[in-house]
C-alpha cells in the first residue's frame, strides 16, 4: 500500500468539468518508446507514487503510449486514496473506420480494462482525417457512453479551431471540456482562432511541447546547435529542433530567447528558464494545464517544476519576451504549418 504524505506540496488548480485539477499534468508519452530511456515497471510505479505524493495527481496517457495505461492503473489501484488521482487518456483514430457503437464502445472498454477503472476520468479523442466526418458520429457514441457512466469528461486531442468549434456546437454546452494541443514560446498558434473558440465554448487547453523537449531550459543556454542526426537527441528533441531552426527562426535567435528568459528568471528566486517558459503558457486564461513529460524511472524534475506555482510574469517580462518573438516566424506558423494539429495531418 502506498501511503499519502502528511503534507502535500502547494499546487495551483483550475476547474475541468466542475473538479479542481493541478495546472501541471504529468505526461507519460515517453513510455511509448525506449528512445527516452527505460526502467523496470516497479520503479515506474514508485515514481508515479512519488509524483502524486508531491501534488502531481493528474496523469496524461494514450492508447498508443506503450504500457502507460497499464502501469497507471496498477499504480492507482494501490494508492491509498485513488479518488484523488486523475487519469486522462486518449482514443486516437489514425486510419479509416466505421464508427459504429460497438466499435466505439470496444475502444472505451479497452481503456477501462487497461487502466483497471470503472470510469475514464477524461477521454481525449483524436481523429486523423477531417474529410471523413465520422468523427461526429464517434463523438455522439462517446456522449452516450458518458451518460452510461463509462466516461466522466470528454476532450479532444490535436483538433483545429474550425473542427473544435463545429464539435462544440454539435455536442452542446459542456460536451467537450478540453483540447490537447502544442503551445510554447516557439509554437504560438493557439493564440489565434483557438483562443477565441476556447472562450466561446468554455474549453480549456491542455498543452504539450511547452519546453520544446527540454530545449527551453538552462541546459541549452550558450550551447552550439546540436546535430539533428547525431543520435544523442530524443525523438522529442529532434522534432522541436527541426521546428526551431526550420520553421520558427534560427538557433542564434533561439539563443537570444534563452538569454532573455534567463534574465527574467534571475529576477525571481530560484527560477529556471523552463519555469519562465512554462509560466508564460500558464498565464494565458484559455490554458488549463501544461503537460510536462516525465521519463518515469529515469529522471525527475518535480522540485523544479513546482516553482511555476505562485508567481506571474510582469508586463515588463512579457514585453522583453515579445521583443524576441517579434523577430521570429512564430506569428506566421499558423499559415506556414497550419492550425493546431496540422503537423500531424
Amino acid at each position: 500500500m502506498v501511503m499519502l504524505p502528511t503534507h502535500k506540496a502547494p499546487t495551483e488548480t483550475f476547474h475541468l468539468g466542475g473538479i479542481a485539477l493541478p495546472r501541471l499534468f504529468t505526461g507519460l508519452w515517453q513510455l511509448s518508446s525506449n528512445s527516452w530511456g527505460s526502467a523496470p515497471a516497479a520503479k515506474i510505479r514508485r515514481q508515479m507514487a512519488n509524483y502524486a505524493a508531491n501534488g502531481y495527481t493528474a496523469f496524461d496517457m494514450a492508447d498508443h503510449y506503450g504500457p502507460a495505461e497499464i502501469l497507471f492503473g496498477e499504480f492507482k489501484e494501490k494508492w491509498s486514496r485513488p479518488e484523488d488521482i486523475f487519469g486522462a487518456t486518449k482514443w486516437c483514430v489514425f486510419r479509416k473506420i466505421d464508427p459504429k457503437r460497438a466499435l466505439v464502445e470496444a475502444a472505451v472498454q479497452d481503456r477501462l480494462d487497461r487502466m483497471k477503472a470503472q470510469r475514464i476520468d477524461l477521454l481525449q479523442f483524436h481523429w486523423q482525417n477531417y474529410d471523413d466526418r465520422g468523427y461526429l458520429t464517434a463523438l455522439h457514441h462517446l456522449q452516450d457512453l458518458q451518460s452510461e457512466g463509462k466516461i466522466f469528461l470528454i476532450g479532444l486531442c490535436n483538433f483545429d479551431s474550425i473542427r473544435m468549434n463545429e464539435i462544440c456546437e454539435e455536442l452542446g454546452p459542456g460536451g467537450v471540456v478540453s483540447n490537447q494541443v502544442q503551445f510554447s514560446l516557439v509554437d504560438v498558434r493557439p493564440l489565434y482562432a483557438m483562443a477565441e473558440v476556447c472562450k466561446k465554448h468554455n474549453v480549456k487547453l491542455l498543452t504539450y511541447g511547452t519546453v520544446c523537449g527540454g530545449f527551453l531550459s538552462d541546459t541549452w543556454l550558450g550551447r552550439e546547435e546540436p546535430d539533428l542526426y547525431s543520435g544523442v537527441l530524443t525523438p522529442s528533441q529532434r522534432k522541436y529542433l527541426d521546428m526551431i531552426v526550420k520553421a520558427w527562426g534560427s538557433w542564434s535567435l533561439f539563443q537570444s530567447l534563452l538569454v532573455v528568459l534567463r534574465s527574467i528568471a534571475d529576477k525571481y528566486d530560484g527560477m529556471s528558464i523552463a519555469n519562465i517558459a512554462t509560466r508564460w503558457v500558464l498565464d494565458h486564461p484559455f490554458v488549463g494545464a501544461v503537460i510536462i513529460g516525465a521519463r518515469m524511472g529515469v529522471s525527475e524534475h518535480t522540485d523544479d517544476n513546482r516553482k511555476v506555482y505562485g508567481f506571474r510574469l510582469s508586463a515588463e517580462d512579457r514585453a522583453a519576451i515579445d521583443a524576441v518573438l517579434a523577430q521570429s516566424n512564430g506569428a506566421r506558423l499558423i499559415r506556414t504549418i497550419g492550425d493546431c494539429g496540422a503537423e500531424y495531418r
